[in-house]
């Protein structure tokens, strides 16, 4: 692919249908690597079990795949189009999966205004109930 890239019209031209896609080709294969590196580091510190998000993992891992491999074939014969839907509707389902993980495994932040109960385990606590009321009023 890169022998003769620096020839202007290699592909029909910087511009064409063809040179970009495989340009889309090149950069797909590198970027979904890496984020699906990236998609494995979030399951590793939300510390997800495997069997929850196997089903995400794979849909990453056929777009990365098949995304490139779709470029090329679309490249060099242009009526595969519908051929592109599989990679683009796999990484949309991997990556709205992630979302939802996110989403429910990230705890809800106490809001500003209330206090959280004093902890009656800490040894900083005060022991009689006077001084405990004392303390919340504070």
């Amino acid at each position: 692919m890169g022998l003769f890239f620096h020839k202007e019209q290699w592909l029909g031209g910087y511009a064409s249908l063809k040179r970009r896609l495989y340009r889309l080709a090149h950069i797909s294969f590198f970027g979904l690597g890496l984020m699906n590196l990236a998609f494995f580091l979030t399951i590793q510190a939300l510390q997800l079990p495997a069997n929850t998000v196997g089903v995400a993992g794979w849909f990453f891992i056929v777009g990365a795949i098949s995304m490139p491999l779709c470029c090329l074939l679309m490249a060099q014969f242009p009526r595969v189009v519908p051929l592109f839907s599989l990679p683009v509707l796999s990484l949309l389902a991997g990556g709205l999966m992630t979302v939802s993980f996110v989403v429910q495994a990230t705890p809800i932040p106490q809001s500003r205004g209330l206090r959280q109960p004093p902890s009656l385990t800490q040894s900083s606590q005060p022991t009689n109930s006077l001084s405990l009321i004392k303390s919340q009023t504070e």
